[in-house]
Parts: C-alpha cells; structure tokens; sequence
C-alpha cells in the first residue's frame, strides 16, 4: 500500500509552493475514489499505483503550466493584422535507445518515424515526381520507405491500437498485451520480433535501428490516470493562478468505476443520487497518451507538408557522451539511417533552387531597370539572370518550365545579385 512517510519534506516544499493543504494531498495520494451505479468508496492504493499517480500529477501540473505560458505569449504577440506567413521551429528528441527503453522511448522513436516519412515524402518522392513531371533527364535514386514501419505502430491493430484496447480491459495487464502482439505480429511482419529470452518485450526495426521495449508500464503510462480528487486539492489552493489553471479538468478527470474485486479494504462513502440511466457512473473515457499523441502527430504532418520546410540533422558523435570523442562509424550509421547520404546525392545531381517567375520578380525588381521591366515576367527573370550574374548559365546547370526555372547548386543567384546590389 502506498504511504507517505510523517511530514515528507519534499511533498511539504510541494504544498507549500503550491498553496494547499498538506493532510489533503497526502492522503489523496495514497488513496482513490472508486463509483458505483449506488455507492463511492475509498480504496488505499498500492505503492506502484501511487507513484505512477504521483508522476501523471506533475506531467499534468507542467502541462497545464507549459500551455498557459504559450495561451499568454500568443497574446501578447497577437496582431488585428491578418497573417499570411509564420516561422515555426519544431524541436524534439532524436531517435532514442537506451539499455531499457520504455513508452517514452516508443513515443519519442514513433514521432521520429513520422518526421522521417515527411522528410522522405519531401525531399525524395516528391523531388524526383517533378522532374519525372517535367520530363527532366533524371534516373531515381532509390530511398528507404519507412511507411510499414508506421503502420507497425498506428495502424488497425497496430501496437498502439492494441496498448489503447488492453487499457480499457477490466483486468488488461502488460503481459497479457505483450502476448497479444506476438499473437498478431510475430511471424507476420518483418520489423517486428520477440527476444529469445523474454516474453515480457519485443522488439521494432525502426529506420535508424532495432529497438528492444519492455512491455513493464505500457499501459499505466498510457493511461496516465490523474485522480479528480487530487485536481480538487489543487483547486482549492490559495493562489488564483492555480485554481484557474485547473478550471476545466473536473469534467474531463472523474471517479473511476469500481471494476476490482481486490481484497484491499474499502471505505463507503454515502453516494449522492445522480440522473441517468440505470447503472450509469458519469465516467467519462480519458483519451490515452496513445491516442492524443498520435493525433498530435497528424496535425503536425498536416502543418510540416502546407510549409517549406528545412532540415537541420544533429549526428551524435559518440554514444556515451564523452568529450572530444567522435566515432566516425557511428556517425556514418546515423547519415544513412537519416538518408542525409542520399541527400546529398539527390541535391548534387538536381535542381534544389526553384523560383517562380513571380517570385523572382517580385524579390529581386529594385535591381532592375524600368525599361527592362516587360510585361513577359518569364523574359524579364532571363534578362536579369543573363545580365546580372557575371557568367553564362548553361543549359546544364539550369531547366526552364512554364511557370519556374530551376538551377542546380553550383548557381547561387542570391550571392551573386546582391553583390551587384552593394556594387
């Protein structure tokens, strides 16, 4: 059972920051509310469910936290002017694998899975899609798909899926969902495989490397169950910020149904009458971290792909953090793995800088004359081009389409038209 030692100095500190009653969130942490269609009880919990509860309470404190500053910052920056653009930055943990990798592991490898899809998508499929289109000489240069790797993890039945529906069994327990995974996967798809020596992990080829999980914790960390009881303690702080920042969790955190039948002793609580349907508790169905972070995810692709993205790919230099140490095998592993190899050799022998007519026009204008401004804006581009960079672009280096002309990297229009600019 879970307990918290007499005057636990660090949960004080918590309190006192805080603003709430110590007794209150001390017990409230050690214990759960359980419903029935009748009655409540008060159930002690066991030390494991109270440090996970205590760890989904900070992730939710910091949450709520990390979202008001954003809400306040936006604000703040906001303007009656409508906008057309943005600069965004995204910045996440690269592919991680430890010697026990966990949810946070699994989650942190997915997103890099999907980031990597969308860098493929852009940089490869589509790039060589028009040159093929636009019937540009070009011979393809083949890519790792990563997309059975995805559908491993998101699809119907997928380890996602499968976490999301053992989650929601009365009695769902890790090792019952990692026999589920051998029973639907083992055998049937190649990225996936089962340790010879454990039947509580399996492991997934991802596009950087294999990755062996420990299926210990899946489902209470993706539950992340946050006790309404504890959302109250916080509420009732002394600090407005505080309470306000927890406004709108009661309806989303509620009492959980009373499903065990544990022999742990219960303490019955009066229940207040509630409308409804016979044996209704009010328990609303929590998303899972699963379920939230994968949507997360879309939304995501779904603003990377409406961009211009670019790309900015840090290779660890060795894998134990050690100072002035560069593993030059390791590091070439991490290139191919991220396809910067591939690349590089896509860039070398295409046309990476492309500009509409329009887009040439409209930036680089105030370097031109006012008699050799046409109404043509393609024959006004190739007089600047031809007039301003100080050697001839051959066919070679450049392709002209009907609404744009590419140039391989060796042309840098840019340097060349703003030097003459401070000239």
């Amino acid at each position: 059972m879970g307990v918290v030692e007499p005057k636990h100095e660090p949960l004080s500190i918590f309190c006192d920051l805080m603003g709430v009653d110590y007794e209150e969130m001390c017990h409230w942490l050690c214990h759960r509310k359980l419903a029935t269609a009748t009655e409540t009880y008060i159930k002690p919990i066991s030390k494991l469910q109270a440090t996970n509860a205590r760890d989904a309470l900070a992730k939710h404190i910091y949450a709520k936290l990390f979202n008001w500053i954003v809400d306040h910052v936006n604000q703040a920056l906001h303007s009656a002017v409508k906008q057309h653009s943005f600069i965004g930055v995204l910045d996440i943990y690269g592919f991680e694998t430890f010697e026990i990798n966990s949810f946070e592991q699994f989650c942190i490898n997915y997103a890099n899975e999907k980031l990597q899809q969308q860098f493929n998508l852009h940089v490869f499929k589509l790039e060589q899609e028009e040159y093929m289109k636009e019937q540009i000489p070009w011979t393809l240069i083949d890519f790792y798909d990563n997309q059975p790797c995805i559908n491993l993890i998101e699809s119907k039945l997928g380890i996602l899926d499968l976490l999301d529906e053992e989650c929601k069994m009365p009695k769902g327990t890790d090792d019952t969902w990692a026999q589920k995974l051998y029973n639907t996967h083992l055998n049937k798809c190649a990225l996936f495989e089962k340790p010879r020596l454990s039947n509580k992990a399996f492991i997934i080829q991802h596009f950087a490397d294999k990755v062996e999980y420990q299926c210990e914790g899946f489902l209470e960390k993706n539950k992340d169950t946050v006790f309404e009881e504890q959302i109250k303690v916080l509420k009732s702080s002394k600090f407005k910020m505080l309470t306000e920042l927890f406004q709108d969790d009661e309806k989303a955190i509620s009492p959980t149904s009373a499903t065990s039948s544990g022999r742990t002793p219960l303490t019955r609580i009066p229940a207040k009458p509630t409308k409804g349907r016979p044996g209704q508790t009010g328990k609303e169905h929590k998303k899972t971290v699963g379920h939230q972070f994968r949507n997360s995810l879309h939304l995501l692709m779904e603003t990377l792909n409406a961009t211009t993205p670019h790309y900015v790919r840090c290779i660890k230099p060795n894998d134990f953090k050690f100072p002035f140490t560069f593993d030059e095998k390791r590091a070439v592993q991490q290139l191919r793995a991220c396809g910067v190899l591939e690349t590089i050799r896509i860039s070398a022998a295409g046309f990476p800088s492309r500009w509409t007519y329009q887009e040439f026009f409209s930036r680089y204008r105030v370097l031109m004359k006012q008699k050799d401004v046409l109404s043509d804006r393609k024959q006004t581009c190739k007089n600047v081009l031809e007039n301003l960079i100080p050697y001839k672009i051959s066919l070679w280096d450049s392709k002209e389409m009907p609404t744009k002309f590419l140039l391989r990297p060796n042309i840098n229009v840019h340097q060349f038209l703003m030097s003459t600019c401070r000239h």
